[in-house]
């Protein structure tokens, strides 16, 4: 990690914040992820309240529902897409279908892709016309995303995989 990345974060950078936190993570530093996931988060980071949100639920610093909820919620509100759908999915496990519907729609309209398979999935939930609006918004997003630049960029991070 540089030590530019760690000034940055003393300074309250909430992206280098976040930066270290993942490195921590990666290496299997729970507590010290933990400790700067919560600091990016603090900093207003939604990746940081997500990510905290599956540390809850996992239990890799200790198991908690309720803080699992609050931080899958600051991400939701913040725009996490992947947070929006754990919320459907919360939602659904506690029989609130009309809710979980409603998270899931939210969810695949930021484009994300496992929202619209759940919805599928819970067509006795869904109407035909929210489905049919969840696709049309779902593949919107997703074609708002494309670009000669991301295309270029996914191609460099398969080469740097391999």
């Amino acid at each position: 990690m540089s030590e530019n990345n760690m000034k940055r974060a003393e300074a309250n950078d909430p992206f280098a914040t976040f930066q270290i936190a993942i490195r921590r993570h990666d290496k299997g530093n729970y507590e010290e992820a933990f400790k700067y996931y919560t600091k990016a988060a603090e900093l207003g980071d939604v990746a940081a309240h997500y990510l905290l949100s599956t540390m809850y639920r996992e239990g890799k610093v200790e198991k908690d529902e309720k803080k699992e909820v609050y931080h899958l919620e600051r991400a939701a509100i913040g725009g996490h897409p992947g947070a929006r759908h754990n919320l459907g999915c919360k939602e659904a496990e506690n029989g609130n279908y009309e809710r979980a519907v409603k998270h899931m729609i939210i969810a695949a309209s930021l484009g994300y892709q496992l929202s619209i398979e759940m919805l599928k999935l819970n067509r006795g939930h869904v109407s035909k016309e929210d489905f049919a609006a969840a696709l049309r918004a779902n593949q919107a997003a997703l074609d708002a995303m494309k670009s000669p630049q991301r295309e270029a960029a996914g191609r460099l991070t398969e080469q740097q995989r391999t």
